[in-house]
């Protein structure tokens, strides 16, 4: 009986090992989201937000890079070249309704975020060709939108990638993004 107990252990703990999951390590670019109104992404029930309207305006999902010692605009990040806005994946941002996006019209839906760095203004593009692994497979004819943004100096230097928003008023907020010491800002309003 204790070799028949035995080998059913033996035979449970295989069976166990064979059917054992391994995951892979963590990302070195963590993913991140923003949304604006912020308070939209803390309410865990989601309850609708109020900027003027019963909807939230926008989310980004996109992933953080971080600076390692690195010199990033000019060098990792190549003037005047199509980029990711972040690592990995081109980010997603997505318009819960229609808004002004740097004041161009863009209807409510999801979009690949993309832009085009230069050591005094930036090109941030909206286009419609969602997952798309960085911007290798990038596509001018499929930009929705084209906005010119100056560059400006950040008062500390950011490690890592970052977006995020900020209230302007009641029914406009700004988009800032920013890396190393360069940030950028997009007006986004209904």
């Amino acid at each position: 009986m204790k070799k028949i107990s035995l080998l059913v252990a033996f035979f449970c703990f295989a069976l166990a090992g064979a059917n054992a999951q391994t995951f892979r390590g963590l990302d070195k670019s963590p993913m991140d989201m923003a949304y604006y109104p912020d308070d939209y992404a803390h309410d865990r029930k989601f309850a609708p937000a109020k900027i003027g309207t019963d909807k939230a305006m926008v989310r980004v999902t996109y992933t953080r890079p971080a600076k390692n010692d690195r010199e990033v605009f000019g060098k990792l990040v190549p003037y005047g070249k199509v980029w990711r806005a972040g690592a990995n994946e081109a980010p997603e941002i997505k318009f819960y309704q229609d808004v002004t996006f740097g004041g161009k019209k863009i209807p409510a839906g999801t979009y690949a975020l993309l832009t085009i760095p230069n050591e005094k203004e930036w090109t941030v593009i909206l286009s419609s060709d969602i997952d798309q692994w960085g911007a290798y497979s990038y596509n001018e004819a499929l930009d929705v939108a084209r906005v010119n943004v100056p560059v400006e100096k950040t008062s500390a230097p950011l490690d890592n990638f970052s977006i995020q928003f900020a209230k302007k008023d009641p029914k406009t907020a700004t988009m800032y993004m920013g890396w190393d010491n360069t940030m950028v800002a997009v007006p986004i309003g209904l």
